[in-house]
């Protein structure tokens, strides 16, 4: 392995560690630099909202580490959980009425989610081998506009399942999002 190969891998590894903390770190940021009004929350929710719907739909499909999912939003893009999270993210932009902010958030994502990215497609390439037969009909990130079918897809994973969603915690992205449209909303009003 040569020094390049260890870098990108090494810093891979951080990526992924440091991402959640991180996240909190940029909200704690975004709270308190924002400039919302209602207008920007207004709008900051044609890309919260699907970007929770989103999450919560891919985590009713997926099976971490147990079997490789192409079906439902998997069919038609590889990282529905990080689209959605972009959504949240760069909805909160808006709310914060702050061009820096989506910026910020824009930076953190190459830095931080391209990389975790490619770490997770190495790993499902080592585990999956029909992985790599995914990957050249599925994008990255970016979706498909129609479906791909993959034969014996729908074995397994093929449905949204409740209790997939509830064991991945998703409920937790939406609890999130309306704690902070709380604190903007709180933040706006003692402003006054």
């Amino acid at each position: 392995m040569t020094t390049k190969t260890q870098g990108k891998t090494g810093w891979q590894r951080v990526a992924r560690r440091i991402r959640v903390p991180l996240g909190f770190v940029v909200a704690a940021v975004f709270l308190v630099f924002a400039r919302s009004s209602w207008h920007s929350m207004a709008w900051s929710l044609l890309l919260v909202l699907p970007g929770i719907w989103l999450r919560g739909y891919a985590a009713g499909y997926v099976k971490k580490n147990a079997e490789l999912t192409r079906t439902g939003p998997y069919a038609y893009t590889r990282n529905p959980l990080y689209l959605g999270s972009m959504g949240i993210a760069f909805g909160f932009a808006v709310a914060a009425g702050r061009a820096w902010l989506g910026l910020l958030l824009l930076v953190m994502f190459l830095a931080i989610y391209v990389p975790t990215i490619l770490s997770e497609e190495a790993y499902l390439r080592g585990v999956f081998p029909e992985f790599e037969a995914y990957a050249q009909r599925v994008p990255r990130l970016l979706p498909r506009l129609t479906a791909a079918g993959f034969e014996g897809s729908s074995v397994g994973g093929g449905r949204f399942s409740s209790e997939r969603y509830l064991h991945h915690r998703e409920y937790n992205a939406l609890m999130g999002a309306a704690a902070i449209y709380v604190a903007l909303v709180l933040r706006m009003l003692l402003k006054r």
